[in-house]
């Protein structure tokens, strides 16, 4: 997206004075120390809380009636997952959520973002409701509710049924139907208590990963096959928006999506790579955004998407969304590369950007850009951040805890750079971390850490980081520190 100067700088990263005591054992949260004066605060009744995925955490993926998901297939095939893992038992958050909800609640958090699996309460897709995998779900938000944390199901979460996949999956047009009949079903269970729900998330990162380059579940490759799994999705998210308006009526819904949205900028700056900055631009965030908001796709993509839209579609698509949830990481280094799927690859950040684990550039003013880019550009809709955070190679000290000071400095500047954009007039109404416990990290496996809390993979222990009680006393002070 469009590239601005700041009169407002996102802050520095700052070390903490204090050290935080750790839990024995992971048995229990001690209190953290209070946040030192100044504070940035937010606005009155700003959001705090966490985001996770069913494939990612739940595990029991055989249990109680649930059918496999693209995902199962995929990391049980060879040489898919970095050391072969899956997500079988994932953070057993099915046998385990009582104690991930209990985690949350001590922490102050007000929102919880979870996904449900639709193989789990539609295990072909289609047909019949599985009533003990809804069950589940029924639980968890009645826990939930229980704690004073509010849930934000989001519909679909990358997990979809293998037997919709083996009908053609994101490839066929009839998956619009398909996800409008399973979005009811759920609506109808747990409609009467959850009030804000998600249609998608991610759409552009299935489309790219999953069926573009292949290095996603369904491991689908080719530029065509991208472009459909991307108006696909679109057109289910329309038709369930408006599927999901109608029935809402006076149940007070709140109907949103969850886009991933990171400024492309041309690596070096370069006139050279500056298309190739805008076709990925156009791909990753406008190919979701334009249709929502505008009815339309970028213009770099235009005439494609034309050979795969019907009449209609568009109109289908553009629906009306109470609020957008942004997943933001860092800004996306383009050059040009013939041998891109969209003539296109990744580059280096500029010399001396700090990075993750993961190699991700640590750009929290990226976030300030894409928010005011939503106020300039899409009519400032109510944004949460939806997904934010890092990975990091954890050492666990000599007490069991995780001094996790690299993550606590990721999150801080992000939660200001979301500050700064609120400061700039941005509709900006909550901030969800990612995520709440190390978990399966897709293609990466287990060996990636986002989580504020510590997963032992032998019990399924957890144990809160450093970041976690930081995170705590940033919501209950609803603020950051200053510096």
């Amino acid at each position: 997206m469009r590239r601005r100067t700041f009169l407002k700088a996102a802050a520095a990263t700052a070390t903490l004075g204090a050290t935080l005591a750790a839990p024995a054992g992971g048995a229990r949260v001690l209190a953290a120390p209070a946040l030192a004066a100044p504070l940035v605060s937010f606005p009155q009744g700003f959001v705090w809380g966490c985001s996770t995925s069913a494939y990612q955490i739940e595990g029991a993926v055989a249990e109680d009636g649930r059918g496999p998901s693209v995902w199962d297939t995929f990391s049980h095939s060879y040489g898919r997952i970095a050391n072969g893992d899956n997500g079988d038992t994932a953070c057993d958050h099915y046998h385990r959520y009582a104690e991930d909800v209990a985690l949350m609640a001590r922490a102050g958090m007000k929102a919880y973002r979870f996904s449900i699996a639709w193989p789990r309460v539609m295990p072909q897709g289609t047909g019949a409701v599985n009533a003990k995998g809804l069950d589940f779900y029924d639980r968890l938000t009645d826990s939930l509710l229980a704690r004073g944390i509010e849930p934000w199901p989001c519909l679909y979460h990358w997990d979809l049924p293998q037997a919709l996949q083996d009908k053609g999956g994101w490839l066929n047009r009839d998956i619009a139907g398909w996800f409008t009949d399973y979005a009811l079903a759920v609506t109808a269970k747990l409609g009467d208590r959850a009030k804000r729900w998600a249609m998608l998330n991610e759409p552009s990162v299935v489309a790219i990963f999953g069926h573009g380059t292949g290095g996603h579940a369904p491991g689908i490759t080719g530029r065509l096959n991208c472009l459909k799994a991307i108006h696909h999705q679109n057109l289910a998210q329309g038709t369930a928006l408006a599927a999901l308006r109608a029935a809402g009526g006076a149940k007070n819904w709140q109907l949103g999506t969850v886009l991933a949205l990171q400024p492309s900028w041309p690596v070096g700056g370069l006139d050279s790579n500056y298309p190739a900055s805008l076709m990925w631009d156009a791909l990753w965030n406008r190919s979701c955004l334009d249709p929502l908001f505008k009815g339309r796709y970028p213009e770099q993509l235009a005439a494609d998407f034309a050979g795969i839209a019907k009449p209609g579609d568009l109109a289908t698509i553009k629906q009306p969304v109470d609020f957008l949830g942004v997943n933001y990481y860092s800004r996306m280094h383009q050059q040009v590369d013939p041998q891109g799927l969209f003539g296109t690859g990744y580059g280096s950040a500029p010399e001396g950007t700090r990075r993750t684990g993961m190699e991700w550039p640590v750009e929290p003013d990226g976030l300030t850009e894409i928010l005011v880019e939503l106020q300039e550009s899409y009519g400032n809709p109510p944004v949460y951040i939806a997904e934010n955070g890092a990975d990091y190679p954890d050492t666990v000290g000599p007490g069991g805890r995780v001094q996790d000071d690299d993550r606590i400095a990721y999150l801080r500047g992000h939660i200001l750079a979301a500050r700064n954009a609120i400061d700039e007039g941005c509709n900006v109404k909550g901030y969800m971390v990612w995520t709440l416990l190390d978990n399966f990290e897709w293609a990466e496996g287990y060996r990636r850490r986002f989580g504020l809390v510590q997963v032992d993979r032998k019990t399924m222990a957890r144990t809160p980081k450093a970041s976690y009680d930081w995170y705590a006393n940033v919501v209950r002070n609803n603020g950051v520190p200053a510096a």
